[in-house]
């Protein structure tokens, strides 16, 4: 009995003797990383003693915690980023589709201030400020190395004031000024457009409004139509979306969806990632559609295009969207002002994740330039040839057994391709989307 407890006691003894080894360096590990954090804190304070005491000028103490704060939260990514209680308010008003401003969506990409895209009818957009193009001034002020808040706040003024720009375009061989009007910027999230029997969808940006705008715009395209049996299909255009709230693109990604995963989220632990569903029911019973995304599409419209991708609901058409595939939470703070943080990352129904590679389109479509429609072929240098056929040969017999019902039916065929064609030089993406459409429906038998 002895030699078993002699052992029992032997075999504690050495297991606390083993959690000893183990859990003392662990605990040591532990208490010198919170040293080492509470060192830095302190070496923080020691800078902004100094600073109120000695810098040359006397600093305002609230714009150096937030500049601190500011930098801190900058040098994670470029989407975390402190909000004043004023830009939380204004951020707050952008999700209503209301607020002041130039109409540009933007992002910081080795310290230049990048065009993520401009937004459709706003005083950027309609002084040519393109996706992709990288501001270097505002009013003679260089941008480079400024935070994006910072540069921000140079943009911002009163309506109707006008502001100079310095862009650096691809293709450009040297930087050049626009000047643009600041104005109130009053977003329709979605637009429609009947080309057809086919219905366009512009959707603008993902704000408080896009589902319900959606719903309207196509409800009163099928109305035009003279019912849904007469719809052929819906492109649903996405170009230069930079995105906005997740619940409304998840809705409109539902609306089109019976069933399965819109997309998920991840964060650092991944037991806390949400999976959000589609639930039953399609706005257009199941017609084919297309979705046209570009490199300004981004963020909220990166969802819906992988989304319909993924269950083969619809063919994405254009070129690959800009690959903004992280989730910013907003945390409001003390004071009235926020934090944005990136707190997790967005992943498709298949499980790709979208961040920093973007949707891949089903078919690759770029944008051709556009042509001055101002200038005449001959004023061009090009000689427009005269169009030949049967009907132009000298002695050319003519065909007396058509009925007036099918050359109205031709000249109407004739009349719907010249459309076509007008369609592809002034936007030859949409028109391609059109195509698509119209062979999916004739290989369905609509």
């Amino acid at each position: 009995m002895n030699k078993y407890l002699v052992a029992a006691a032997a075999g504690i003894l050495g297991g606390a003797v083993l959690s000893t080894q183990v859990a003392a360096p662990l605990l040591a590990q532990e208490q010198d990383a919170n040293q080492s954090v509470y060192e830095q804190l302190d070496l923080f304070g020691d800078v902004f003693e100094r600073i109120r005491a000695q810098y040359v000028n006397e600093a305002d103490t609230g714009q150096l915690i937030e500049a601190a704060i500011n930098g801190m939260l900058n040098s994670l990514d470029p989407h975390s980023s402190y909000l004043p209680p004023d830009d939380y308010e204004d951020m707050r008003v952008q999700t209503r589709g209301a607020f002041g401003g130039l109409g540009i969506e933007i992002t910081q990409q080795d310290g230049y201030v990048r065009v993520i895209t401009p937004i459709d009818d706003t005083p950027a957009a309609d002084a040519g400020v393109q996706p992709g193009d990288v501001l270097t001034h505002v009013d003679g002020v260089s941008l480079l190395g400024l935070t994006l808040p910072e540069a921000v706040d140079l943009m911002r003024g009163p309506v109707g004031s006008e502001i100079v720009v310095t862009i650096m375009r691809e293709g450009a061989s040297e930087p050049f000024d626009l000047s643009i009007i600041r104005d109130t910027i009053r977003i329709q999230a979605v637009r429609s457009r009947v080309e057809g029997d086919i219905v366009v969808l512009r959707v603008t940006t993902f704000n408080e409004q896009t589902y319900d705008n959606l719903e309207t715009e196509l409800e009163q395209g099928i109305e035009e139509l003279g019912g849904i049996d007469q719809l052929q299909g819906i492109v649903l255009d996405l170009r230069n979306n930079p995105g906005g709230l997740l619940m409304q693109a998840i809705r409109v990604s539902d609306a089109f969806l019976e069933q399965g995963e819109i997309v998920s989220t991840r964060g650092r632990d991944e037991a806390e990632g949400e999976r959000y569903n589609a639930t039953t029911g399609d706005l257009i019973d199941g017609r084919p559609m297309v979705v046209l995304i570009n490199g300004g599409s981004a963020s909220a419209s990166e969802i819906v295009a992988g989304a319909l991708q993924d269950h083969r609901r619809a063919v994405v058409v254009g070129e690959r969207s800009f690959g903004k595939g992280s989730v910013q939470s907003l945390i409001p703070l003390r004071g009235d002002g926020a934090m944005r943080l990136t707190t997790a990352l967005y992943y498709t129904p298949s499980g790709r994740s979208i961040q920093a590679l973007g949707v891949a389109p089903d078919i690759v479509v770029h944008q051709p330039p556009r042509h001055d429609a101002a200038i005449a072929p001959e004023e061009d240098g090009v000689t427009p040839r005269p169009l030949r056929s049967e009907s132009t040969l000298r002695g050319a017999l003519s065909n007396t057994n058509i009925t007036d019902d099918e050359r109205r039916q031709m000249e109407e065929e004739e009349r719907a391709a010249e459309e076509v064609a007008q369609l592809r030089d002034e936007d030859y993406q949409l028109a391609y989307a059109l195509d698509i459409l119209r062979g999916l429906s004739a290989m369905n038998g609509n």
